[in-house]
């Protein structure tokens, strides 16, 4: 059994226990809904997690920081912009190679107030480009912040894509969530 796999088991069994606890009047749906979620995002981070971590690797990124924003920006491989024939990951917008796709996101006024807007993103021909597209697209001086040459850690990373690579001014708290929750620092050791 992978060192992954075996955290992941840790952390759902650990989480399964405390959403019982925190209320003990929880139904057994409610129980499996979560752990069918879990189960979801643990076999999206073990299906992009080697690539991420040799991408991110040979683009001074950490592959953490990366999977993490896979799973909040694609919801874990499940929205429509992350399934073929699209498979952006990252909510990246604008075209990839002449190729994009219009659809509804949400954004931030940058004051934490949310609004949707129709928006062209990046259409991929698969998962590889997309991954390589996102280290590309990390490359440009704003996010020099998010480079490993230049942090301290994947916290320092994920301070620096608050307010540039997403609206949303949670954005870093969200990822260092899931980096924690899903032990995703595995990934960044090369």
């Amino acid at each position: 059994m992978s060192l992954l796999a075996v955290l992941a088991c840790v952390a759902l069994v650990i989480f399964t226990y405390q959403a019982q606890d925190a209320d003990s009047t929880a139904t057994a749906d409610t129980t499996s809904s979560t752990t069918i979620s879990d189960q979801i995002t643990i076999n999206f981070i073990e299906s992009i997690g080697e690539s991420a971590r040799q991408i991110a690797a040979q683009n001074d990124l950490y592959a953490s920081v990366m999977i993490a924003q896979a799973i909040l920006e694609s919801n874990s491989g499940q929205s429509a912009l992350s399934q073929a024939p699209n498979y952006n990951f990252f909510g990246i917008k604008g075209d990839y190679n002449g190729q994009s796709v219009t659809m509804k996101t949400w954004e931030d006024d940058g004051s934490g107030n949310a609004y949707t807007i129709d928006a062209k993103f990046r259409s991929y021909g698969s998962q590889a480009e997309s991954l390589e597209d996102y280290a590309q697209f990390l490359q440009k001086d704003i996010y020099a912040g998010v480079h490993r040459s230049n942090t301290t850690s994947y916290k320092d990373a994920t301070a620096a894509l608050t307010g540039t690579y997403a609206t949303d001014t949670s954005y870093g708290t969200k990822l260092n969530r899931l980096i924690e929750q899903y032990g995703l620092t595995v990934y960044d050791s090369w």
